[in-house]
């Protein structure tokens, strides 16, 4: 047991300190645009592991550059960095035409009224096969504009359900980053941590399906929206999605993607074999900044631990949360936290990963357990932070259409974050306890 020493958790503070309060200087104060994402997250964990080399005077640096080097030889660190590569470098390969072919083909299908169902129900499928909400966001929220100048839906309600689906996704996609780090941080398989997220997912997808439905018969129509598609282009998709439910590995499942959707690409003419090299470099690059992140918050971490900062963190949650759906919450409050400080729920999760296995074996939660709560957390609140990502590019696409659209304009539209919170919350305190083979 290491001591309990508040002291040690000074690196976090000073990271939130600079990355949070830089991002509200620049957000709300200068009015930079995107101004949270112009803050170099490296940098700023950089100076926390400063702070932590400074600390503990009585371990020479040398020890300290060994226990930093322990934390990040962890296997689980080393299969994240290479699961994000190839994850990227499948979305390099499939690029944004598969997406909208999906969107387009559900809107000619599908009778006008139910179009923003559509929009929700597409996103969802998006984001779980691409892995990325952000991208979802990115590829259909000018089909969500397109649906309401066409058709006299309001604008805010199409882009919530985009942002909902999108979440939807971010939260079970076998790619997603979120995923990724919390299977590895964790110690569990992802369709295990599948099994046991969408059980708390579904429920609030399917409500949110039908309160969007049931606003959207009290709307009058005015037409509907209509665009090309190509079928074939969502083949790989439709694999990585197979492959991962069936549990397959992920390696194989992602070789299966970009090797499915390098071929349909070339073959349907869509890009060059130069371009197609191109991509993938670009999709795996896109991965840098989050693999480094984890690298170094796993530096971060192994140094806290030692000084005794997690033994008082757990110290602390001790005496709030009792039990093991007190801890349970705890946990999910934790990454909640982290992720509304962060506004990025992939760091808060790789953050949160060594307190919340600490929290895991004290309180006795699976792994596939703790796994699934701080995904699902972390998503909860970053679907709603008028501050993130999913929001800012949301408006930002919105804007450069001609549309005119606030964080609060949106956030009463965003049913899927609120419901998915009521079913987590029945997920922790209501469903009875499954008996668990010991892990």
């Amino acid at each position: 047991m290491k001591k309990n020493n508040p002291g040690a958790l000074l690196p976090i503070l000073v990271f939130l300190v600079l990355y949070l309060g830089l991002g509200i200087l620049f957000e709300y104060v200068m009015a930079i645009p995107m101004g949270f994402y112009n803050i170099p997250i490296v940098t700023a964990f950089l100076a926390a592991i400063l702070t932590a080399c400074l600390q503990n005077r009585e371990l020479a640096f040398d020890d300290k550059l060994e226990v930093m080097a322990q934390g990040m030889a962890d296997k689980n660190i080393i299969t994240m960095l290479l699961i994000f590569l190839v994850a990227g470098t499948f979305v390099g390969v499939v690029g944004r035409s598969s997406a909208e072919s999906v969107a387009y083909f559900m809107l000619s299908l599908i009778p006008a009224r139910f179009a923003v169902a559509v929009l929700f129900v597409v996103s969802c499928f998006v984001s779980t096969a691409m892995g990325t909400s952000v991208g979802t966001i990115t590829l259909i929220t000018p089909i969500a504009v397109a649906v309401a100048a066409a058709s006299g839906f309001g604008l805010p309600l199409c882009v919530g359900s985009v942002m909902g689906g999108a979440m939807f996704g971010d939260n079970l996609s076998f790619i997603s980053d979120t995923t990724i780090a919390a299977c590895n941080g964790q110690g569990c398989a992802m369709k295990d941590k599948f099994r046991e997220n969408f059980g708390i997912a579904l429920p609030a997808a399917v409500a949110t399906l039908v309160l969007i439905l049931v606003l959207s018969l009290g709307t009058e129509l005015n037409g509907a929206v209509s665009q090309e598609y190509n079928l074939i282009q969502i083949i790989p998709y439709v694999l990585v999605l197979i492959g991962g439910v069936a549990g397959i590995n992920v390696f194989v499942v992602l070789l299966i993607g970009i090797v499915s959707g390098a071929v349909i690409m070339l073959a349907t003419g869509q890009v060059t074999p130069v371009d197609m090299i191109g991509n993938m470099g670009s999709g795996a690059s896109g991965m840098f900044e989050t693999c480094m992140v984890a690298v170094l918050v796993s530096a971060m971490c192994a140094l806290i631990r030692e000084y005794g900062g997690f033994e008082a963190l757990l110290s602390a949650i001790r005496k709030v949360f009792k039990g093991k759906k007190g801890g349970q919450l705890g946990m999910g409050l934790l990454v909640c936290a982290m992720d509304v400080a962060t506004a990025n729920n992939t760091v808060a999760i790789v953050m949160a990963n060594p307190i919340a296995s600490e929290m895991a074996r004290e309180y006795g939660i699976s792994r596939k357990k703790s796994a699934s709560i701080l995904d699902t957390f972390s998503c909860i609140s970053q679907g709603v932070i008028p501050y993130g990502a999913q929001m800012l590019v949301a408006l930002s696409a919105a804007n450069e259409l001609g549309y005119e659209l606030s964080a609060f304009d949106v956030i009463p539209n965003l049913f899927y974050p609120g419901l998915l919170l009521v079913s987590s919350l029945i997920f922790i305190f209501v469903v009875p306890e499954k008996s668990e083979e010991k892990e």
